[in-house]
């Protein structure tokens, strides 16, 4: 298990803590995510590394931006 944080900038509530969960969630070899509004970070755990353009693609994807 690999494990990387991640800042990510425009969250304001908990639907957008569910919307970047749900997205990275989603991506193949992501096995949790874990979310802290108040300071933005974003621990994901993975099976392998993940290259950081898939996770700013599902980080996007949600409406959001990595910092």
């Amino acid at each position: 298990m690999t494990t990387a944080t991640y800042t990510v900038t425009g969250m304001t509530c908990g639907h957008c803590v569910a919307s970047v969960t749900e997205e990275l969630s989603e991506v193949p070899g992501i096995s949790a995510v874990d979310v802290v509004l108040e300071t933005g970070e974003v621990t994901v755990t993975s099976a392998e590394p993940l290259d950081e353009a898939t996770v700013r693609a599902a980080v996007e994807e949600a409406g959001y931006q990595l910092a």
